[in-house]
């Protein structure tokens, strides 16, 4: 993504204290960093093809497509993670000779084509952050992935914000009680199978890492097919395709597997200053933490928020965990609410980390409510005042019932 500005030598926090900013998508990346800036009640102004009827004097009625910029109030973004197309829906704010004010109209964010953003409350640090991330030129290469069985293989590519599920290969292997070598043939034809779409669906033309995740031996022998291709079709890139392949045990060649292969050892030490890995270790610090039951772990917003309050996730060792999730809620004061709780952990010297719930940490973190907290010292009963609200409301309750 690129800042797009008549005087490129201003400042970000100078662009972004005039209200409005103009963006450049330049990678399908940028499209999911586009989805997560756009809320509710922002303005967007874009690049629209408007489907206009005029009639005639006779009466005859012609339909054409024109082209113009339409400006308009968002309603709802709607993402596609497979194709990073996002869609923008809302009513037109600035007519013009094709579109009346109050239309309702849904722009096609592209590639390469910029739009303008206003934020309706304006930018508070966590879209900042978004943004800077959005913009940042020295982002991490992306990490394809492939967790396979015998007949089964999910291609993914892991980048620094989310998992994308490429390509699903399935393909019939002889049982094993066949003859050897039909199942060999079987295997072969199922190796290939992958292999081309693994090169069709990601680009290897610059080198990238790739992880091999199966039970048993299929991500091994999968490694060996790569490299005896590599040699027969003379293709170095293959070559050194799979000379960078690591090779991870997994438990199954579905892609829930992927969390388990992404905590092994061998992807820890490989891409352990990624945005996703170090997420990860994060996540893993907090369930043993938790597991270790010893007041320094909690989650879900009420008990979080206590200990935020209290300064108990500062300096020394304190981590606030945040799904963005929850900054796309389209009441201002809840998103206010979780933008308070980040600003306090940094002004009290703690790490905030904002989840993608994209991502298998994120997803994680999901299933704890979208938050949680590892304290710099021992907090304990910070639940005790939801349980004595939901005590005093059914007692209420039951006084209401009696009378």
């Amino acid at each position: 993504m690129q800042l797009v500005s008549s005087k490129t030598s201003q400042r970000l926090e100078e662009e972004v204290g005039e209200g409005s900013l103009t963006l450049l998508p330049t990678d399908p990346e940028d499209m999911w960093h586009a989805n997560n800036l756009i809320g509710a009640g922002d303005v967007v102004k874009a690049h629209a093809i408007r489907k206009v009827t005029t009639e005639s004097q006779t009466g005859s009625t012609v339909s054409e497509r024109v082209h113009t910029d339409l400006t308009i109030r968002v309603t709802s973004t709607f993402f596609d993670p497979h194709a990073s197309q996002l869609h923008v829906s809302g009513t037109v704010i600035a007519a013009n000779a094709w579109v009346s004010t109050g239309q309702y109209h849904t722009l096609d964010l592209e590639l390469n084509r910029p739009f303008t953003l206003r934020k309706k409350y304006g930018w508070d640090s966590v879209a900042k952050e978004t943004l800077a991330d959005a913009i940042k030129q020295d982002k991490d290469g992306a990490v394809a992935a492939v967790v396979m069985q015998e007949g089964i293989a999910n291609i993914c590519l892991i980048t620094e914000f989310r998992t994308v599920l490429k390509q699903r290969v399935e393909s019939t292997i002889p049982k094993k009680r066949s003859a050897s070598s039909d199942q060999d043939s079987g295997m072969r034809r199922f190796f290939d199978k992958v292999l081309s779409t693994l090169t069709r669906s990601i680009d290897f033309s610059n080198p990238r890492p790739l992880l091999l995740a199966s039970p048993g031996f299929v991500a091994t022998d999968f490694k060996k097919y790569i490299a005896d291709e590599g040699t027969r079709r003379g293709d170095k890139a293959m070559s050194a395709m799979a000379k960078q392949a690591t090779v991870v045990h997994s438990s199954s060649g579905h892609l829930h597997s992927l969390n388990e292969i992404l905590q092994s050892p061998e992807v820890a030490a490989t891409m352990k200053n990624m945005k996703f890995s170090k997420e990860t270790r994060f996540m893993d610090d907090f369930f043993d933490r938790l597991r270790k039951d010893d007041g320094r772990a909690w989650y879900g917003t009420a008990p979080v928020e206590k200990a935020v309050r209290e300064g108990a996730v500062g300096r020394g060792g304190g981590v606030l965990l945040i799904n963005n999730s929850l900054f796309r809620s389209l009441d201002i004061a809840t998103r206010r609410r979780y933008v308070s709780m980040v600003d306090k952990v940094k002004e009290d010297g703690g790490e905030a980390r904002i989840l993608s719930s994209d991502h298998e940490s994120g997803q994680r973190l999901d299933a704890l409510g979208g938050i949680a907290a590892v304290l710099t010292y021992p907090l304990h009963d910070l639940d005790e005042d939801e349980d004595e609200d939901e005590d005093e409301d059914k007692q209420a309750g039951d006084q209401a019932i009696i009378i």
